[in-house]
């Protein structure tokens, strides 16, 4: 059987999160039953990360196997026929050795999170960003996210359900850019990688650095809030439409 990795990408909102649910619309679910469309039986795909409900991706990966062998431009000309009007698309296909897998050959993900600050409510953005209506220091939350750079224990930032065996990561990278808007706000991006993250811990960590850009917490507050290794040390979890899964690493890139 020929095995495929996936580039996807799509907007979380209607679904319940990747992972197949039965009674609730899913990413994997939509994916699964498209291919069933073009080879009729079960089909169960495997992909990098998880994402929650309302999370969004823009370069998710997965892989599944097929009985034939397809021509990889052609089987994501297939997938998307049958996944509309589903908000998922295949970007990319590539045929992969039998032992690749899109979760365990991954060395690094790379995560998104859009935040927009202004008074009036968001209109286009709806669903794709988290709005705050005071405006942020972006300065000092790059303070306080410096403390989080590199090898920690991130209990204080992870999910009371997260079922990762060690909350011990490693976080290789915090970039916080911000652009002003011709409405007067701000949209800040927050840019995080690591070889693998906790559960909720993107949103654990933005949350709280968005409770120092408004000034309730200091930028060392956050270094306090991780020694303490204690979730109700954490500031605020944000919500999920901000958040996007943009990107995952491999030793060799399937698609190049």
């Amino acid at each position: 059987m020929p095995r495929y990795a996936l580039r996807i990408e799509y907007n979380g909102a209607p679904f319940a999160g990747w992972q197949r649910q039965a009674d609730q619309p899913s990413v994997q679910g939509a994916i699964e039953a498209a291919l069933a469309k073009l080879e009729p039986r079960d089909h169960t795909i495997a992909a990098a990360g998880r994402t929650d409900a309302g999370v969004h991706a823009t370069a998710q990966v997965a892989h599944c196997d097929m009985d034939r062998d397809w021509d990889p431009f052609r089987l994501s000309e297939a997938l998307n026929w049958h996944l509309k009007p589903a908000p998922v698309a295949i970007t990319a296909c590539a045929v992969v050795a039998d032992d690749w897998h899109a979760r365990f050959s991954a060395v690094e993900r790379r995560y998104l999170f859009r935040l927009i600050t202004r008074r009036a409510p968001l209109t286009h953005e709806t669903g794709l960003a988290w709005h705050v209506r005071h405006p942020l220091d972006v300065q000092a939350m790059r303070q306080g996210a410096a403390h989080l750079i590199g090898l920690h224990d991130f209990t204080t930032f992870r999910s009371s359900i997260c079922q990762s065996a060690s909350p011990v990561k490693t976080l290789d990278a915090i970039e916080i850019s911000e652009t002003p808007r011709a409405d007067g706000g701000q949209s800040i991006d927050f840019r995080l990688r690591a070889r693998s993250f906790l559960h909720n811990q993107v949103r654990s960590i933005v949350g709280t650095l968005e409770r120092v850009g408004a000034g309730s917490w200091s930028p060392d507050a956050v270094a306090k809030a991780l020694a303490a290794r204690d979730r109700a040390a954490c500031g605020p979890v944000c919500p999920p439409e901000g958040l996007y899964l943009g990107g995952v690493g491999y030793p060799q890139d399937p698609f190049s």
